[in-house]
């Protein structure tokens, strides 16, 4: 099962006890289906534990029936409708609209009075029209709808409980998204998936580990490599001071730390330092090898 099909089924597993909660949840369900005209009324989804709560939350909001419900076993595409008029003016009106005379549909807050009622809503429009993208992967979370106002007020009520979604337009439809992992664990929170936000954070904390991991190898990587870089240049110009016959008339503390380098071309300048007797600080080692590089490069 997809990320966004754990949510959903996360989200199913509560009852809906509260009649104003269950109004909330189907007017948000509505307004995110894939059809809620005056002609029919048409949810499709691919959880089925979403295929079967909706029938109980339009008997439980509603106290009607769907006129189609999807076949026991049928896999991929679940459909559920309601073709009769009768049932579908009841259910606008319920909502606050009519189907008769309401061209533009939008978000009735008279039924989002309470908390509890606004996050109903919410996980009716996530599981109608939401999905969320596997946070292994990457963070998306967005909900879609063909109705703008209906978009437009979302994105206020989502304001004002201190989630702030970005908008766009896509084929037809108006789509508000998250693409912050904190926002999508919020907004999962909210709307009543805390363990769907939870696996959110343990990616986000996985994926910081491994990036910092990744971020300390190749740093060390290149260190290592421009250690080694500088090791062979410093050894390159005691070669030049051997072939011009000035090794051996270094000063002696020059001539100690070349013969160590030369004798040790793979440790870090720490690890030179300390093979000195008595052992360097690495500020001192540095500044002899920056002197023998000096006189190693002179014409």
């Amino acid at each position: 099962m997809s990320f966004a099909g754990e949510v959903k089924k996360e989200l199913c597993r509560p009852e809906i006890n509260r009649s104003c909660c269950a109004m909330a949840e189907l007017m948000g369900t509505l307004l995110y289906a894939n059809t809620f005209t005056a002609d029919c009324i048409r949810i499709v989804t691919e959880s089925a534990e979403f295929a079967r709560r909706l029938p109980y939350l339009l008997r439980k909001a509603a106290a009607t029936k769907f006129d189609v419900l999807p076949e026991a076993g049928v896999a991929g595409k679940l459909t559920l409708c309601v073709t009769d008029p009768a049932k579908i003016a009841h259910v606008f009106a319920r909502c606050g609209f009519s189907a008769e005379t309401s061209v533009s549909l939008h978000v009735n807050l008279g039924l989002l009075e309470n908390d509890c009622c606004r996050r109903a809503f919410l996980r009716g429009a996530f599981l109608a029209g939401g999905s969320v993208t596997d946070p292994e992967k990457r963070y998306h979370l967005e909900l879609s709808t063909t109705h703008l106002k209906v978009s437009r007020e979302t994105e206020l009520l989502l304001d004002e409980l201190a989630l702030k979604p970005k908008a766009t337009e896509r084929k037809g439809s108006s789509v508000l998204y998250f693409k912050q992992s904190e926002a999508i664990e919020d907004f999962l929170t909210l709307i009543g998936a805390p363990v769907s936000a939870m696996a959110v954070m343990s990616a986000k904390i996985e994926k910081d580990w491994r990036n910092d991991a990744n971020r300390k190898t190749n740093c060390d990587a290149a260190n290592v490599d421009k250690a080694v870089a500088a090791a062979q240049e410093q050894l390159a110009a005691l070669r030049r001071l051997e072939e011009r016959g000035q090794f051996d008339t270094l000063p002696e503390k020059l001539r100690q730390t070349a013969e160590l380098r030369r004798a040790h071309p793979e440790v870090t300048l720490q690890e030179l330092a300390e093979l000195h007797e008595p052992p360097l600080t690495k500020s001192a080692v540095n500044h002899r090898l920056r002197k023998l590089l000096a006189l190693g490069n002179e014409a």
